[in-house]
């Protein structure tokens, strides 16, 4: 069985190449190819035949197959993706100025259940390989090159997509060093985001393996009981002992971690909830996610009033606390914020 390309990081490549005997030039040539030029077609030129020959015997350029695109009035783009076993996975490009953030699914579904959010509904299927993670980004990106040529570049990446990234560490680990490598695509360590429920044996191995990259904790609430029904794992991983851990993750200067929370109508919107909130983080570099709940079918939460959510970040705003209240995007064809599914 061929070895996918895009499983590979730069230096897996070259290792494979000169444990073979074969100019390992091709390897800095192919990553120019398909992550820099972004193209489909094999790359064949300056590469020996010697490494032609190999590397169509041995490694797949296949991507993920986009099954249905779904395009927002705000111009948010919603993609189904299939996978090789026929799973499916969603990912969206987000825009701003004519420019992109694309949300990257890391799991066909998500073990962590979380109340809030769609893809929780679904249970987990399975991990993403690194070449699934990453295909997502290349098709979306060919998908933009055909279809909005004068709009072609994603600046930002985002781990908010279907699934638990921390709960498929080493896939996502990877797939951010293609992201982050000279050879790869080339992205600043500050365009690279990644968000967690709070699952702290991805968070044991943050610091050490993917230093630099942001991180962002799905709050939502600084009190147990709220948070136990919102983010089941909370009764496992229970916050305090997540945010000790969170605080050991190096950040470089003028980097926060971000402090996702959705305003929840009459369940965690109160001015006590905002108070409770600024008074955990008014001592830690933290910037703060304020996100007016999506609906989505099944779902018994509700939107909160504008005015609520600006009044909670009112609150925030006493303490000093960095806060912006996250636009909706993509909702009308449930491509916002805990809103995807494998559907």
């Amino acid at each position: 069985m061929k070895t996918s390309f895009y499983d590979l990081s730069y230096q897996d490549l070259f290792d494979i190449l000169e444990s073979r005997g074969l100019n390992t030039s091709a390897a800095s040539l192919l990553f120019n190819w398909h992550y820099k030029k972004r193209e489909h077609s094999p790359c064949t030129e300056n590469v020996s035949k010697d490494n032609i020959k190999f590397i169509a015997e041995n490694f797949d350029f296949s991507l993920p197959k986009i099954s249905k695109v779904f395009e927002a009035q705000d111009r948010t783009v919603k993609f189904l993706f299939e996978l090789s076993d026929g799973n499916r996975v969603e990912t969206v490009l987000i825009p701003f100025n004519n420019k992109y953030s694309i949300c990257l699914s890391s799991q066909v579904g998500c073990a962590m259940n979380c109340a809030f959010c769609y893809t929780g509904t679904q249970g987990l299927t399975r991990n993403l390989k690194t070449s699934e993670i990453v295909g997502q980004f290349l098709m979306a990106y060919h998908w933009l090159r055909e279809n909005r040529p004068d709009e072609q570049r994603v600046l930002n990446i985002v781990f908010m997509g279907q699934g638990e990234p921390l709960h498929n560490f080493d896939p996502v680990k990877k797939a951010c060093e293609i992201f982050l490598s000279s050879h790869g695509t080339s992205l600043g360590h500050q365009k690279i985001s990644i968000s967690t429920s709070g699952y702290i044996p991805g968070l044991k191995r943050w610091a050490e393996e993917i230093p630099g990259v942001n991180l962002a904790l799905s709050l939502h609430s600084p009190f147990a009981a709220i948070r136990n029904e919102l983010i089941p794992i909370n009764k496992k991983f229970p916050l305090e002992e997540v945010l000790s851990y969170i605080d050991t993750v190096p950040l470089r200067k003028k980097q926060f971690v971000t402090y996702e929370y959705l305003v929840i109508k009459d369940f965690n919107d109160s001015a006590e909830d905002a108070h409770a909130t600024a008074k955990l983080l008014k001592d830690k570099r933290a910037f703060v996610n304020l996100i007016p709940f999506n609906p989505f079918p099944g779902t018994d939460y509700k939107r909160p009033e504008l005015e609520v959510v600006m009044n909670f970040k009112a609150v925030l705003d006493t303490y000093k606390i960095p806060t912006l209240v996250r636009g909706t995007k993509g909702d009308d064809v449930l491509a916002a914020c805990g809103q995807l599914n494998s559907k």
